[in-house]
């Protein structure tokens, strides 16, 4: 069985055993995460319900990619500038493509919306009515001496 997951904003096929390198993810290796986003989901020609299918995977290691050299040049104006780069990356091995139960995405929505008017209530009022200011003081007149 296979499936098309993404993850990192792209998309992977993947089937029990494979290996693949995705962006940077939470976790140590020997960890073992459930990959939510399933796209696709089949058996050879067969499609099957991609709402109902969990990919399960094991980080193996936590890297880097190869790095990549930036290099800008403005001719005739004796500009160069070279910048390299290396992304952060996480690699995985699938264990199970499969039925499973798909993570709930609402249930985990719910208490942050309940925490937020609790927080409202909490918070202390700083500003005053208008009626409560006080107008500026005036300084006396200076006398002139006569």
């Amino acid at each position: 069985m296979f499936a098309v997951v993404r993850t990192g904003g792209k998309q992977y096929r993947v089937a029990a055993g494979d290996k693949i390198a995705v962006e940077k993810l939470a976790g140590e290796a020997g960890d073992t995460i459930t990959l939510g986003d399933v796209l696709l989901a089949g058996d050879g020609g067969d499609l099957s319900d991609a709402g109902k299918i969990t990919v399960s995977a094991e980080i193996i290691a936590q890297a880097k990619s190869e790095k990549v050299f930036v290099f800008k040049k403005r001719r005739r104006h004796n500009y160069r500038r070279r910048a390299g780069h290396r992304q952060q990356m996480t690699l995985l091995r699938i264990l199970s493509v499969g039925e499973g139960k798909a993570p709930a995405k609402k249930a985990e929505a719910a208490p942050k919306a309940e925490a937020a008017p609790a927080a409202k209530e909490a918070a202390p009022k700083a500003e005053k009515p208008a009626a409560e200011k006080k107008a500026p003081a005036k300084k006396p007149a200076a006398q002139k001496p006569e």
